[in-house]
């Protein structure tokens, strides 16, 4: 099957945009249902190729779904176990830490500000350095005091649908190839070829993509890890797997990368500004190597889109719904585009429209015939 079998051009553009713009004020409606929904996508991608590998052994689908469902069920619990002490310990001095790293940052910038004025003497004669400081003084209380908690309180709100996920996730494995076969069904036998198409692309598209981003998760990982040590930074590890996740978050979950490293070379340390400009370049050189050789590499044309709807998509999505609509416009405007495309193929059609037609007259006919016996 090839490109054919897709319309393309403004009227498919817009109305992809249209329809995802929709999905995606219906999505920070119901954030509680999204993020669940959208973690056990992953779940299932990851574990998609071990059921397959289990139902070729000759293993049923049920099966191997639920010995994986299960097993991967067990390993988490595993894993938390000995991991909730830790982080009951580590949200304790959290709010230390974090104070200390704003602190850092306040010293960066003070020092910038000091050098800036040294070199310029219009901003010492306006007193920049001290107008700067005092405003970056009153964000960092009101992020201590007010942003921060808040956003710990909407995080400890989603915790429990999080835990849906799992659940999810198996039944996308058990029963998600008879789910489709239920859609299909329901599908005129002239269309049927257009709507496996449909189905196998939307498939290819979503697979792609978030196995794409785990991949590319890995290697930023292990680069900024790598990066990280090299300077001296401590907690190197935790660092680099934080900034690539953050990496998921177009635009935003960059800047925040970058800050939490750059806030973390002045923390550690705070009289050798060379370290932070190492770190700043560091971070600049493994986005350069995402844009322009790992993520061709991972994601690539999964999406297979034209640019200029995908930045139109990334604009809207952070408008419309923040955070989460920056993470789900581009895989949710690639599966619109796919569903919208085909549907139009087929409009734009006339052989399918004719052997539509066709069997339609079959099957009257065969109807009078068999009320005539």
């Amino acid at each position: 099957m090839n490109s054919t079998y897709l319309a393309s051009g403004p009227l498919v553009w817009i109305a992809t945009i249209g329809i995802t713009t929709l999905l995606l004020v219906a999505s920070a409606k119901a954030l509680f249902l999204v993020v669940p929904f959208l973690l056990a996508i992953i779940l299932y991608y990851i574990l998609y190729p071990v059921v397959r590998r289990l139902e070729l052994g000759g293993i049923s689908r049920e099966t191997g779904a639920a010995l994986v469902a299960g097993g991967v069920t067990l390993l988490a619990v595993a894993v938390m176990i000995p991991t909730l002490p830790w982080l009951v310990g580590q949200s304790i001095s959290g709010e230390a830490a974090l104070g200390r790293y704003l602190e850092g940052g306040r010293v960066l910038i003070d020092r910038t500000l000091e050098g800036l004025e040294s070199e310029f003497g219009f901003l010492k004669r306006m007193d920049f350095r001290a107008e700067v400081g005092s405003k970056v003084d009153a964000f960092g209380r009101t992020f201590m005091q007010e942003q921060l908690p808040q956003a710990l309180l909407q995080a400890a709100m989603q915790l429990p649908s999080v835990l849906l996920a799992p659940f999810l996730a198996f039944f996308l494995l058990r029963d998600g190839r008879r789910f489709l076969r239920m859609i299909a069904s329901t599908v005129p036998n002239a269309f049927f070829e257009r709507t496996v198409f449909m189905f196998d692309r939307v498939h290819q598209t979503t697979r792609n993509y978030f196995q794409g981003l785990l991949k590319l998760a890995v290697v930023d990982a292990a680069l900024y890890t790598f990066g990280l040590w090299l300077i001296g930074v401590s907690g190197a590890a935790i660092l680099g797997v934080v900034a690539a996740l953050l990496a998921w978050i177009p635009l935003v979950g960059s800047a925040l990368g970058c800050i939490m490293i750059v806030l973390s070379a002045a923390t550690e340390f705070p009289s050798d500004p060379w370290a932070v400009y190492a770190a700043v370049g560091m971070f600049l050189c493994v986005r350069f190597l995402d844009t322009f050789v790992i993520m061709p590499l991972t994601v690539g044309r999964s999406i297979r889109m034209h640019p200029l709807p995908t930045v139109l998509m990334l604009l809207i999505g952070g408008t419309v719904a923040g955070v989460p609509g920056l993470v789900l416009a581009l895989p949710m405007a690639g599966v619109v585009s796919t569903v919208v495309g085909t549907i139009g193929a087929i409009i734009e059609d006339p052989r399918l429209h004719a052997r539509h037609r066709f069997a339609k007259s079959l099957m009257a006919k065969r109807l009078n015939a068999d009320l005539r016996l």
